[in-house]
């Protein structure tokens, strides 16, 4: 039985684990200065705190923190009484739909809802399913009137329910295995996801170390230095040495490049030129004016 009350910001704590941070921004301000003038419109969900005393905020965080800084001491609250993979299902879902979600909040929020899903599951296996039917290895089973119906398992629903897919997922989840100062590096946007998921195979002293030489030499690994790394660590041969060895070698993107807008030059080639056929008359032009400046400088000698 649900029940709506005032309570004491001081008896709400934070939920245990909670993975999406609660940012001082424009927004929270804003959200403040509603509170302000109106209050706090919408009541925050909560449970009883299973830890100690007063309740644990299951959906609210922002509220609770913006209801604090405009002075108020109480908020209004839905209690309702949810075991630990309940709280954890319904905490991720009222927060997966801000904008702006940081990788980290992704990662750590999509791997304890499908812990939790997957825990409810083995218990649905051994309580109501076993009531329903026996289930099948291909993850059919009878219902009560003897059918086979199809079942989807726990990274398939969670797939559906958040509009990515099962691999996407897992890609996210291998996010959780960086060390804070790389996912903090992949949240500012200095390391693109893709290569973060390589280097989330690295053990954890061997990311310590990639970011020592990161900060170092002030650069961040390509794609294909990421998945040479990879490969180096499970091969067991990944140190400091092989690490300033990967990324001192010059990137592609790291290189000079000189561009020239098409237009300007576009007079002085026949019409039925190619983009293609137009770069090698230029690198051969230049090539032809570099090596009769080495004859000139050789007579001025």
């Amino acid at each position: 039985m649900e029940t709506i009350r005032n309570v004491e910001i001081n008896q709400l704590h934070d939920f245990r684990n909670h993975p999406f941070n609660v940012e001082v921004n424009t927004e929270l301000c804003e959200l403040m200065k509603s509170i302000e003038k109106e209050g706090v419109l919408v009541p925050l969900l909560v449970r009883t705190n299973p830890y100690g005393d007063g309740y644990e905020v299951i959906s609210g965080h922002r509220r609770k923190e913006a209801a604090t800084w405009a002075g108020e001491t109480k908020v209004p609250v839905v209690i309702r009484e949810l075991d630990d993979d309940q709280a954890v299902v319904a905490m991720v879902d009222s927060n997966l739909h801000r904008e702006n979600l940081k990788p980290s909040e992704k990662a750590f929020a999509y791997k304890m809802k499908l812990n939790a899903m997957k825990h409810q599951g083995k218990h649905l296996d051994s309580g109501a399913l076993a009531q329903v039917g026996p289930k099948f290895t291909d993850g059919s089973q009878l219902n009560e009137k003897g059918n086979n119906t199809s079942t989807i398992n726990s990274n398939e629903l969670l797939a559906r329910q958040v509009g990515e897919s099962v691999a996407q997922i897992k890609r996210y989840i291998r996010l959780t295995k960086l060390i804070p100062k790389i996912l903090d590096m992949v949240d500012d946007g200095k390391i693109a996801f893709t290569i973060a998921v390589e280097l989330s195979y690295l053990s954890e002293n061997e990311q310590y170390e990639l970011h020592a030489v990161m900060d170092l030499e002030q650069c961040t690994p390509s794609l294909s230095q990421a998945n040479r790394m990879k490969r180096i660590s499970q091969s067991g041969k990944l140190d400091m040495d092989a690490i300033y060895s990967i990324l001192e070698e010059e990137k592609p993107n790291q290189r000079e490049q000189i561009k020239i807008c098409a237009s300007t030059l576009e007079e002085y080639f026949p019409d039925d030129f190619t983009p293609k056929q137009k770069v090698e008359l230029i690198e051969r032009l230049v090539k032809e004016w570099h090596e009769k400046q080495i004859k000139d400088n050789g007579r001025n000698r």
